[in-house]
């Protein structure tokens, strides 16, 4: 009796206990177009012929089964089979592959399961930037990287003048005043109010554990002041053009080249615009 509950004990501080379904292996690493094998196990207690079923979750939540009712599902008969009696091999992976397998194995009124992780290599490409040519002082910005291609999805640094941009510039003594935010998942590099320092010429870069690192052309951004003086000019010269219009009009009416009728419809716009402008102007 006292042999029995040292076993019992035993098992309660190991964690040993029956019913279990264990992998060999629950974060599989595997590049595209290779095999990737899945593993699964189970004890001897649910019986000898037990329920087992594999699930797959990919990465934006989307369920479906890969192995149900003995039988590989459609869209994995051609490329999945079963191995060493509950164990799942793939061939050939995609990115698409690239999720949670869930091993699920029932009998004997108990049930027990195993989730696998499967990630699919796949080197990044040249990441796609949206990088601004002009941007006012005082206004937002922001730079955009994104490779759709690398697994599993990269993360972005982006640099300035050939300089890397830390992520937390406040932790950096020579980036403290630098006013920008980084999302180095998102790939998105962002000024609250662009100033004259945040000039310079930036790209940014996608990396990952699947291959080397790539970067997209460097684009010069340019912060500059608003044009006041060309906005007024530009306004002067719109009102010199509409007075010059009225004069025009007035003048052929007076040499009788316009009647009456004509000129009244042609000065009414012009008035009715100037008179606007005037207005707005004080």
């Amino acid at each position: 009796m006292n042999g029995f509950v040292s076993v019992l004990l035993f098992c309660a501080a190991t964690g040993v206990s029956g019913f279990s379904v264990t992998t060999q292996n629950n974060n599989v690493q595997v590049k595209e177009n290779q095999e990737a094998d899945l593993t699964c196990s189970y004890s001897a207690d649910f019986g000898t012929d037990p329920r087992l079923e594999w699930k797959f979750k990919d990465n934006k939540g989307s369920q479906t089964y890969v192995y149900y009712d003995k039988t590989i599902t459609d869209p994995y008969a051609s490329r999945a089979t079963l191995y060493s009696g509950s164990s799942l091999r793939i061939s050939k992976v995609t990115r698409a592959d690239n999720g949670t397998y869930k091993c699920e194995v029932s009998g004997n009124k108990q049930f027990g399961e195993v989730s696998v992780m499967l990630t699919v290599l796949v080197a990044p490409s040249v990441p796609i930037c949206n990088i601004p040519t002009s941007v006012t002082t005082g206004n937002p910005a922001t730079l955009v990287c994104h490779d759709p291609i690398g697994s599993p999805a990269p993360t972005y640094r982006w640099y300035k003048d050939n300089t890397l941009l830390p992520s937390d510039p406040s932790k950096n003594s020579n980036f403290r005043n630098a006013t920008y935010r980084l999302d180095e998942a998102k790939g998105t590099l962002e000024f609250v109010k662009a100033s004259p320092a945040d000039n310079g010429e930036y790209y940014c870069e996608a990396f990952n554990i699947a291959g080397p690192a790539q970067k997209c052309r460097a684009v010069r951004m340019e912060v500059r002041d608003l044009n006041t003086g060309g906005i007024v000019a530009g306004v002067i010269v719109a009102l010199l053009i509409v007075a010059l219009l009225i004069v025009g009009v007035w003048f052929a009416k007076k040499k009788g080249y316009l009647d009456s009728k004509f000129s009244a419809v042609s000065l009414n716009p012009f008035s009715s615009f100037f008179c606007s402008l005037q207005i707005k102007l004080m």
